[in-house]
């Protein structure tokens, strides 16, 4: 069996304008090296389309926000570079995931780990497993910086490092976070229910 932190990690939150597809405006990685959570990295990006007023209701950025940042063009060598790990992880990752693929033509995303599916299977009959609810349930974000709020990229990403931190204390190796089906030596072991 595989200590979980045998891998380095890069936490990532994008938020978007609301447009379909979505574009970034703002992304957050928050690196997890040796099981130790790292200071992260965000970005305020413009995106070629406005802001969507349901959009601003979510995260709180209006276009005007992001008028003076820079184009995702501008900052994708520092994101290629702070996604760099071996594993990525995020909160319903498959939305964060496409984006970054959308964003970085060519960028093949490595080990994905879904801290909402895993979340799921791990901590089985939980009446939610928004983000929110389970940063909430297990105080994710008690002791973080001033001036950090939901829905921002910053935020999300350090309490989903957090969440998937927990998360280890359920599941302490590398096969049982992937979701890897007992070996057989352990499926022939007693059960003690």
């Amino acid at each position: 069996m595989t200590d979980w932190t045998s891998l380095d990690y890069a936490v990532v939150d994008v938020e978007g304008n609301g447009q379909q597809p979505p574009d970034l405006v703002e992304l957050a990685v928050v690196p997890i090296r040796s099981g130790v959570i790292g200071q992260p990295a965000s970005w305020l990006v413009r995106p070629s389309e406005p802001i969507r007023h349901f959009a601003t209701r979510i995260h709180g950025l209006k276009t005007e926000d992001v008028a003076e940042a820079p184009l995702f063009t501008d900052i994708a060598d520092q994101v290629l570079s702070a996604l760099d790990m071996p594993a990525l992880v995020a909160h319903n990752a498959h939305v964060d995931v496409d984006v970054l693929t959308r964003k970085m033509a060519g960028w093949q995303p490595p080990e994905v780990f879904d801290t909402l599916r895993i979340a799921r299977r791990l901590l089985p009959g939980r009446t939610s497993y928004r983000l929110g609810a389970l940063t909430s349930a297990f105080h994710l974000a008690d002791g973080l910086p001033n001036g950090l709020s939901p829905h921002r990229a910053e935020y999300d990403a350090l309490v989903a490092a957090r969440l998937f931190v927990k998360l280890t204390t359920c599941a302490t190796t590398l096969e049982e976070l992937r979701g890897s089906p007992p070996r057989k030596d352990e499926d022939d072991a007693p059960s003690l229910f």
